[in-house]
Formats: C-alpha cells, structure tokens, sequence
C-alpha cells in the first residue's frame, strides 16, 4: 500500500512538473525562470531519488545560457547546492561532462557577482570531485586573480590555493608551520613568475589574503628564504625579486588594511 501511494505521489509530481514547471522554465518574465530554477535545485536536494537524475538536471544545464544575469545567477547557486556534498556530486558526473565547458566560461561571464558565484562553485566541483577539472580548466580560473573586481579576485584566490598553493593538499603530510610555509612561498613564487604579471604582486597579494592571510604575514619564513645561501635551498634571482615585491605587498596590505589602488567592487569583470 505504500508502494502504491508514493508511486501516486510520484506520477503527481511528474504531472505538476510536466504540466507547469516545463513551459514555464521558458517563461516571458526572467523573475519565473529564476524561480523555477531555484525550485528545482531546492527539489533536487529535498527529493534527490526522483529528481537528482539527468532528465531533471538538463534544464539546469540548459538555462545556464539564459540571457538574464537572474536567472543564471539562480542555475549556478542551484548547482553549488548539488556539488557541495560529496554523495550528491557523485551523481553528477554526466551533467558535469556534457555542462563543464559552459560553466567553465562562465567565469567571465559579464556580470560580476554571476562570476564570483561560478567560481565558488568550481572551487566546490575542485574539493568534491576528483579529478573533474583538467589543467586547462584551472587555467581559465588562475588569471582572474588578477581582475579589478575584489569579490571576483577573492574568490579565484580561493580556487588557486586549494588548487595550487595548500602545502598539506600539496605534500600530502601532517602540517609544520615553518616547512609548510617554506613549501606555499615556493609554490606561490612559481605561479607570480609563471603568471608573467610581475608588476602586479599587490593584486595576487590582496586576491589571497582571506584565504592565506595568515602565511602571507609569516615575514620569518619570508626572511628566512631571502637569506637563504645553500645552493639547494636558496632562491635564484629571479625568485628573490619576485619575492621581496611579494614582501612589499603584504606589508602594505597589513598596514593599511585596503585594496590596492585600483580594484574594488567593480562594475564588470576586467582581465589585466
């Protein structure tokens, strides 16, 4: 009997998605699509059995092209719903193989604070699957460290740190402050000289300071590096520069508490 009664609330729900939500996810009015999308990220997670499936999850992926910045905006935070937990990431790996590209872009999408939100939820699809993201995807993230907006900077702070510059996901190994820090300024020496933007150490500085705050004013380790004179351990040149501009940075950034002239809560994204 109750098998028969959750198979009639099921056709029900089939019925109402069928008969409303599929001609409205359309709709005129961007304020209903946005709805509807929020909607169905909040069925997924509430009903994941009848509704965490691909036959559902395509109107997410679909809308994900909506010319509204609103609705987008509801799609991405549906998704970051669904790829915050590992158990509901897992069943998402069709949807991620046929929508990764279109939300890989996204990260420049022309509105901000939708961008800000894709970012956050690469970093969740980072952390929650494995090995989901390509190299040439994380290299689509890294550059927007860069940007003039902070929140959209800030976030891909994140999404490098986890991706590139945490020593333990690096080492793989118990946490030593000192050694630790030792590993994330050598890491992050790699990726400021690689980046080739060498004048704009203040931007990466400020991009990572609420991630990694914390190591980027551990001056001991900085001086320890500079003083360095083993010919294994010690820098090259060309790492000392970078470094010491790296110094000078978070300097800065510890005392006057701002921004670097420049980026704040900017209209549209801007690459430098």
């Amino acid at each position: 009997q109750l098998q028969e009664q959750q198979e009639e609330i099921e056709n029900m729900m089939n019925a109402v998605f069928k008969g409303v939500f599929v001609h409205r996810y359309r709709d005129v009015v961007p304020e209903i699509r946005a709805i509807c999308m929020e909607e169905l990220g909040t069925w997924m997670r509430s009903y994941a059995a009848s509704f965490l499936t691909d036959g559902y999850l395509k109107y997410i992926g679909w809308t994900l092209h909506d010319k509204q910045r609103e609705v987008r905006l509801q799609c991405v935070k549906a998704l970051q719903g669904l790829y915050c937990h590992r158990d509901t990431a897992a069943h998402m790996e069709l949807f991620t193989s046929r929508f990764k590209t279109r939300m890989v872009s996204m990260v420049l999408d022309k509105e901000p604070d939708v961008a800000v939100e894709v970012v956050k939820l690469l970093t969740l699809m980072l952390e929650n699957m494995e090995e989901v993201l390509t190299e040439e995807d994380c290299q689509s993230v890294y550059p927007v460290v860069y940007v003039s907006s902070r929140a959209l900077a800030s976030a891909a702070g994140l999404f490098l740190y986890r991706r590139l510059l945490d020593p333990q996901r690096e080492a793989g190994r118990e946490p030593s402050h000192d050694g630790d820090n030792r590993i994330f300024f050598r890491l992050l020496l790699t990726f400021f000289i690689e980046s080739e933007l060498h004048e704009h150490a203040a931007y990466l500085v400020d991009s990572l300071w609420d991630c990694a705050g914390p190591r980027l004013r551990d001056w001991e380790t900085i001086s320890a590096l500079l003083l360095e004179e083993s010919p294994t351990e010690g820098l090259v040149d060309r790492q000392e520069k970078a470094l010491v501009e790296i110094l000078a940075a978070s300097v800065v950034q510890a005392a006057e508490g701002q921004p670097p002239v420049g980026r704040g809560p900017a209209k549209k994204v801007t690459g430098l």
